[in-house]
């Protein structure tokens, strides 16, 4: 008998990432999480005395708080040797020629620089904890759309920070959203005002370079009525032999008639712990969507949440998670329909192989006040091994009589019956089984912004040897 050929999907390719700097911060907080270290980072960030007190109550909350009984274990994770707060040796700029050499050429590799030269309104570069560079095109600034970093703006828009500051994503919302508002730095400021159009996306990227710490950027985006954004983030980390932790929060407000495209790619370093909460409101008639890819970290627990406050508000979620060897990537999607006709649509694809896990975790909640909601979740994994797993763990609040809901799941392996149909083509079995796992993510990666997407396809490069085991 002929021996059948398996699928073998290169893994990320991490060359590129994995590159580390020296360290040369300038200061770091001791390990651990104590109010003496949370003032510390209080006193140094030169925070407004309400924001110091925020910082220490949420300590208060993280105390009380139990971890997860859901999910992967983090029993991995101890936070008595994390350093929660690495000040690099760059003050934060405009000018590229002004960040350090070496932080500089990180940027670089990563192609951050080009890209704000040809795609880009503007950039932000978080490194370790610090914004080190930020900048915005001057015709957005004359249309009023403030894009900055968060320490900047709770100086300079320190009313606005403080109205919409961790009050949808409270602190005792859970264990790591308190962690996040007692030791948050760095992160992104807009606002985009009213019937204004940002034509270019807006981009932030975060780069965690030492060992054993934590980043925890906050990112507040505001976009008022009838106006629109498409915001990008991309996140990377060097592997260490350490533990690391990401525990950011973002916050997306969409007023009424507004729009926010909000795309991310996280490809952390596998030792990485990415425990990251995002979530939006939606008012009247606005529509929020996310473009989600998770591609690294050992740990992930990723569910952006949307939830849709107003009458005819929307969502559209599309998200891609790989998961291979020593990765247990947790993810998902959750939507909160609050008001009446309002819709979502959730489209996901994992790929597990090599033994990694790939679990996606939904929640839908149709209250009372939202008679006529519709939403439609479609959920497929592909294992392209015997050694991997896949999970759907799909939940469903109905409590009105008057909704659409749909789910459909998909879990298996490459099909030999399509494998038949293709050959039967005249389409050779390798290229047969490329074409197959290559469609199964397009429908994620049309939708990503144009270098991520060129990324991804070289994530996925599909390459066919060996037999099956």
């Amino acid at each position: 008998m002929a021996e059948k050929k398996k699928t073998y999907v290169e893994d990320i390719e991490r060359t590129l990432y994995d590159i580390k700097n020296e360290d040369h911060s300038v200061y770091k907080s001791h390990s651990g999480l104590t109010p003496e270290i949370v003032r510390d980072i209080s006193k140094r960030k030169n925070d407004p005395e309400w924001m110091t007190e925020f910082r220490l109550k949420s300590l208060e909350v993280y105390n009380s708080l139990e971890l997860p009984t859901w999910g992967p274990s983090l029993e991995e994770l101890h936070m008595d040797d994390i350093v929660t707060y690495v000040q690099p040796d760059a003050k934060m700029t405009g000018s590229w020629e002004e960040v350090p050499e070496d932080i500089k050429d990180t940027f670089d590799r990563l192609g951050i620089p080009e890209a704000e030269k040809t795609s880009l309104g503007g950039v932000g570069a978080q490194y370790d904890s610090e914004v080190v560079y930020h900048s915005i095109q001057e015709d957005m600034v004359k249309q009023g759309v403030i894009y900055t970093d968060m320490e900047t703006a709770l100086v300079e828009h320190g009313d606005i920070v403080k109205e919409y500051f961790m009050t949808l994503v409270p602190p005792k919302d859970h264990k790591f959203a308190a962690l996040h508002g007692a030791v948050w730095s760095g992160g992104s400021f807009v606002y985009v005002p009213e019937g204004v159009h940002v034509e270019m996306p807006l981009q932030s990227y975060f780069r965690l370079n030492a060992a054993g710490a934590g980043q925890f950027e906050h990112t507040l985006i505001i976009v008022e009525k009838n106006a629109s954004l498409h915001f990008i983030e991309g996140c990377s980390a060097p592997k260490h032999n350490v533990t690391n932790l990401h525990a950011g929060c973002v916050e997306l407000f969409v007023k009424e008639g507004a729009r926010l495209r909000y795309s991310t790619i996280e490809n952390w370093s596998r030792n990485m712990m990415n425990l990251n909460t995002k979530r939006a409101l939606v008012e009247k008639d606005g529509i929020i969507e996310w473009v989600s890819g998770s591609f690294g970290s050992h740990i992930s627990c990723l569910y952006p949440c949307s939830v849709l406050h107003g009458e005819n508000a929307r969502c559209e979620f599309t998200g891609v998670t790989f998961a291979s060897k020593g990765q247990n990537l947790d993810t998902g999607a959750s939507v909160i329909h609050a008001a009446p006709h309002t819709s979502a649509n959730i489209n996901t694809r994992t790929i597990s192989k090599a033994g990694g896990m790939a679990t996606y975790r939904s929640a839908v909640k149709v209250t009372k006040n939202a008679p006529y909601a519709k939403c439609s979740v479609n959920c497929e994994s592909l294992m392209l091994d015997n050694l991997s797993r896949s999970d759907t763990l799909p939940v469903m609040d109905i409590e009105g009589d008057e909704a659409d809901i749909g789910h459909e799941a998909k879990i298996g392996r490459i099909s030999d019956e399509a494998i038949f149909y293709l050959t039967s083509r005249g389409i050779d079995e390798e290229e047969a089984r490329a074409m197959i796992v290559r469609g199964f993510v397009e429908p994620i990666a049309k939708e990503l912004p144009l270098e991520y997407a060129l990324e991804m396809n070289n994530l996925v490069n599909i390459e066919l040897e060996g037999t099956m085991g």
